[in-house]
């Protein structure tokens, strides 16, 4: 893992979500309705809709918002249908990118990831290109000053509920978990009262690489930009250690 800290990266994404909530609301609302679409309104008997809702309330969407959308994908039967496509190329110096998009018209999508990947000097890749680099885990991350529990209970709390890895840094702690595990290691966590800054299922680099020419970090930065306004992306992952 990198050096740095995960807390201080997941507060840097969370302020420029802030700063356009709507976006972040459209991709889980997305999310949503798929979730809702493909199990059902109930989140008791919809482990993937528990999932998106505690990503939801990680990223402080507003209780009525959710249970709007809920209510609204679970009556819509004619509802726009997406569908999760996924993207791998090279950035800058051979920095490896995956991009997770959900869609309702996959020939603007795989358009505009491709110019986004272009203007920043990268490729897209073929399917396995880069993914091997990349590792799938639940992730949790819990910021250490609204943790009130003692980090050695926090951490057979965890692993008791099944997680994999437990890790400390100085702001925060990290829980990881098998992928098939995520839904009920966060739940655990969730009936314990323990807040949470960031749960989902992600990609984790096996390794990360730095940049030391400026233009590369330019052009990297400028690609992550533009697959960051795009309304179809959900989720961007690389193996650059800012």
């Amino acid at each position: 893992m990198s050096g740095h800290s995960k807390f201080a990266n997941i507060k840097h994404k969370k302020e420029k979500n802030d700063a356009a909530k709507g976006k972040i609301f459209t991709i889980i609302g997305r999310e949503i309705a798929v979730a809702v679409k493909e199990g059902g309104a109930d989140p008791a008997n919809n482990s993937r809709l528990r999932d998106v809702i505690a990503k939801a309330k990680a990223n402080n969407m507003p209780n009525d918002t959710i249970d709007r959308g809920i209510k609204k994908a679970a009556g819509n039967a004619g509802a726009v249908n997406y569908e999760y496509v996924s993207y791998e190329g090279y950035g800058p110096s051979g920095i490896a990118i995956i991009v997770d998009a959900l869609t309702d018209n996959k020939n603007r999508t795989a358009a505009n990831v491709r110019s986004a990947f272009t203007k920043g000097n990268g490729s897209v890749g073929t399917k396995g290109c880069v993914s091997y680099m990349f590792d799938q885990k639940g992730q949790i991350i819990i910021d250490r000053e609204e943790c009130e529990l003692d980090p050695d209970d926090l951490m057979m709390m965890a692993l008791d509920a099944g997680a994999e890895d437990f890790s400390e840094e100085e702001d925060s702690f990290e829980i990881l978990t098998d992928p098939d595990m995520f839904g009920q290691v966060r739940q655990a966590l969730e009936e314990q009262g323990i807040p949470m800054a960031q749960a989902e299922v992600t990609m984790i680099p096996q390794n990360y690489v730095a940049l030391t020419d400026e233009g590369d970090i330019k052009s990297l930065q400028k690609t992550l930009d533009l697959l960051d306004e795009d309304d179809d992306v959900q989720s961007v992952y690389h193996n650059w250690e800012e």
